[in-house]
C-alpha cells in the first residue's frame, strides 16, 4: 500500500499527527472517517499523487496520531481543535492553502475547518455525510437504528470503551461489517491495520471523545455559525452512497446547500465506505472537481 509515500509524524497544535505523504503539484489533505486510519485512502492515494502533493493524516485519537486526555466538555476532541491540527500539520509542511478530500468524520472535521480557515481551503470533496447538526436534528427511527453508535459512542465513560477494549475486533467488524457491502470492500492487510490501531492504548477512548463532541461542543460551534449566518463559501463537491444511510434518511444536497453558497454533488454507487468500495468511481469525480 502507498507505493512511494514516506510515513512520518509531526508535533503541532500540541499533538502528534501521523501521516503519509507522497506525490508533488498542490497539497491535497486526505481525513478518514471512523473506525479506521489514513489506510482507507489506500486504493486511491497513489492515482492521486499523480496530480497533487498528498498528505493523508490520523485524526488525533485514532490511527497511530496521539490521544490526549478527555475533559468534561470535550474540548480537546471538538471538530475546532482537529481542524487546527491539520491546518497546523500542512503549513508544516509548507501548504498555506490546499484542497481537501474526507471521508465521515473527517468530513465533519474538513468542514469545520473551512469554516473556521476560510482562505486556506481551495476545494473540498466531502463523503457520505450531511452536515452534523442536520443529522442530530432530523434523526429517525430509521437512521438511529442504522448510525446506532452515534448514540452508543456518546454515552458517558467509561461504558462505551470498556465495551470496545472488550473485543475491539468485533466491534470492527460489527460496525464496518454491517454496512451494505459488508466486510468486502476492505483488504486483510488494511483490516489489519484498522484492528492494529483500534487496539493501541487510548483508541476506544479518543473515538468516544469525538462522538461526544460532535453531539455537544460541536453543535454548539454550528449553531453560533448559523446565528451569524457564517457558511461555505469555497467550491464544494459532496458525494454519498446510492446504497448507503445518508441519502436514504436526508437530503445531501439540499441540506449543504443551506451552508454553503457553491455546492454540487451526487450519489455514487456504492455505500459509505466509498474510497474502498468503488474507488476508480471516486477519483473520476473528485479528480474533475479538484483540478
Amino acid at each position: 500500500m502507498f507505493a512511494g509515500f514516506r510515513k512520518a509524524h509531526a508535533h503541532v497544535n500540541g499533538v502528534d499527527i501521523a501521516y503519509r505523504i507522497g506525490g508533488s503539484g498542490p497539497g491535497l489533505l486526505l481525513l478518514h472517517g471512523h473506525p479506521q486510519t489514513h489506510v482507507i485512502w489506500h486504493k486511491v492515494a497513489e492515482q492521486l499523487a499523480q496530480h497533487f502533493t498528498v498528505v493523508a493524516a490520523d485524526l488525533r485519537g485514532y490511527g497511530d496520531s496521539g490521544r490526549p486526555p478527555a475533559s468534561a466538555d470535550h474540548a480537546a476532541y471538538s471538530k475546532r481543535v482537529m481542524a487546527q491540527d491539520n491546518v497546523a500539520l500542512m503549513a508544516a509542511l509548507g501548504f498555506e492553502q490546499f484542497a481537501v478530500l474526507a471521508h465521515d468524520r473527517g468530513a465533519r472535521v474538513a468542514h469545520r475547518l473551512a469554516l473556521d480557515h476560510p482562505g486556506v481551503v481551495r476545494r473540498m470533496v466531502l463523503l457520505d455525510i450531511a452536515p452534523t447538526l442536520a443529522m442530530y436534528a432530523q434523526t429517525n427511527e430509521a437512521f438511529a437504528r442504522a448510525y446506532w453508535h452515534w448514540f452508543f459512542l456518546i454515552r458517558p465513560a467509561p461504558l462505551p470503551e470498556t465495551l470496545i477494549e472488550a473485543n475491539p475486533d468485533g466491534y470492527l467488524r460489527s460496525v464496518m461489517g454491517s454496512r451494505s457491502a459488508g466486510l468486502a470492500p476492505f483488504t486483510d492487510e488494511a483490516f489489519g491495520e484498522y484492528l492494529r490501531c483500534l487496539q493501541r492504548p487510548g483508541s476506544a477512548r479518543g473515538i468516544c471523545e469525538d462522538y461526544r463532541a460532535s453531539a455537544a461542543i460541536d453543535l454548539e460551534h454550528d449553531r453560533a455559525d448559523l446565528a451569524r449566518g457564517h457558511g461555505l463559501e469555497l467550491p464544494l463537491l459532496v458525494l454519498w452512497g446510492a446504497e448507503g444511510v445518508v441519502g436514504r434518511c436526508f437530503q445531501p444536497l439540499e441540506e449543504w446547500r443551506k451552508v454553503a453558497s457553491d455546492v454540487r454533488g451526487k450519489a455514487l454507487a456504492a455505500g459509505h465506505y466509498i474510497a474502498e468500495e468503488a474507488p476508480q468511481l471516486l477519483l473520476d469525480e473528485a479528480l474533475a472537481f479538484l483540478s
